[in-house]
């Protein structure tokens, strides 16, 4: 019998400061609430231990929030619950998340001991006026500093975060961004366009507003980023992601694969088997409900063949491999034929192209992804009511499929 794997996603929701785009689950100020939080996990870990005994634990994430500001020893501790807990495999990737301005020589010297092989650094641009703009509480200095003590700790897997389409921020600047970070040696580099996020300071201060970089320009830069990256043996694996030979991130392949990972932490998600479930986005009742037996649950959904069918569209098109007849047809049995016409039309387009037995997208298309997923979509669903005429009049009263959001 094949071994079971798993993704184990662990969320840090604390930060020295928000920045002005950010609209993940995670707070500033509540450092004394750091130690009840702690408790909190560490508990919960243990709790799903019966959870994870079918699995061998072959990916970690330690996401935020700021992973690095809550600190390495707590950070290390939940890491050894979580060996306790599971078969954590001594080959898996270990993420811990860091921003520059809290990257610490002897914290990085704890985390490598412990077991710690991949660092995701946000240095987000290497403009110190732009970094200022969006909240960031570093510079370019401090960025190059980090990188310089992750090295020096024997990590061997860096990733950069990069973020373009910033307020005023020019082509120009984007590619002085993009050299400064290919100059650093990472072995990942995740490009990602800003979304201004309602609720958040930026959305504010800049919706409609024309400093922010037009569709067109926005679309300039991420086909320089793909262009540049690939010169310099960037693969772009996914539609936001590129990687050397070797290093594309494995936690997030589970996603995007629709492998079963589990999460920890308020507003974290998970997915085992068909079912998908996330914790309440609130610290208090995160700490509550694990402690004092409440409910922890947000969201849960079983899905179905049909919904899986749609969910590997959705995720299998975002990744540069595509999707195949052989794997739609694995997990949903019918007839992949609807959406290859349609696939085809796009390749005439220059959107899709075929790779030996897959299809795929440009990046062109990559630009106009969600709508034309969206079309795919509507194609399988148009599919199944012709194959199943009985289901017509029902058709109409199924939830919508929501889209998943893009990065750009």
């Amino acid at each position: 019998m094949e071994d079971k794997h798993l993704g184990v996603y662990i969320h840090i929701p604390f930060c020295a400061s928000k920045c002005g785009y950010c609209d993940f689950y995670s707070l500033a100020g509540c450092d004394s609430r750091m130690g009840k939080y702690q408790d909190a996990l560490l508990r919960h870990i243990q709790e799903a231990a019966s959870t994870m005994a079918p699995y061998y634990i072959d990916t970690v994430y330690f996401g935020g929030g700021t992973p690095s500001y809550y600190g390495a020893r707590r950070i290390a501790d939940a890491f050894n619950i979580l060996k306790r807990a599971g078969k954590v495999l001594k080959s898996a990737e270990v993420t811990v998340e860091c921003n520059p301005d809290s990257v610490r020589r002897h914290e990085l010297h704890i985390l490598r001991g412990e077991g710690v092989n991949r660092i995701s650094l946000g240095m987000q641009s290497a403009s110190d006026d732009l970094l200022k703009i969006i909240g960031r509480r570093h510079n370019f200095a401090q960025v190059k500093k980090a990188v310089q003590s992750i090295r020096a700790e024997g990590f061997d897997n860096l990733s950069l975060d990069l973020i373009y389409g910033l307020p005023g921020q020019t082509k120009e600047d984007w590619a002085d961004t993009l050299a400064r970070a290919i100059e650093l040696g990472p072995e990942h580099i995740s490009c990602y366009g800003l979304k201004l996020e309602e609720g958040t300071p930026m959305y504010a201060a800049y919706l409609n507003s024309p400093v922010i970089p037009s569709d067109d320009e926005q679309a300039d830069m991420y086909l320089y980023a793909v262009e540049t990256l690939a010169r310099y043996d960037y693969a772009q694996y996914e539609v936001s992601n590129f990687a050397k030979r070797g290093f594309a991130s494995r936690h997030n392949m589970k996603y995007w694969d629709m492998d079963d990972y589990i999460g920890f932490g308020p507003g974290a998600h998970s997915c085992i088997g068909s079912t998908r479930y996330s914790f309440t986005r609130s610290l208090e009742g995160y700490i509550a409900g694990v402690t004092q037996d409440g409910n922890l649950l947000d969201e849960y959904e079983t899905l179905d063949e049909l919904d899986r069918a749609a969910e590997y569209i959705m995720l299998g098109m975002r990744r540069g491999r595509g999707i195949s007849a052989e794997e739609y047809h694995r997990i949903y049995k019918s007839d992949f034929t609807p959406l290859e016409e349609l696939l085809r039309e796009y390749e005439k387009d220059g959107w899709t192209k075929r790779l030996s037995d897959r299809w795929c997208f440009t990046p062109t298309g990559f630009l106009l992804s969600n709508i034309l997923i969206g079309s795919l979509l509507e194609a399988q669903a148009q599919h199944r009511i012709r194959a199943n005429p009985w289901i017509e009049s029902a058709a109409g009263q199924e939830p919508q499929i929501t889209l998943p959001s893009e990065s750009f």
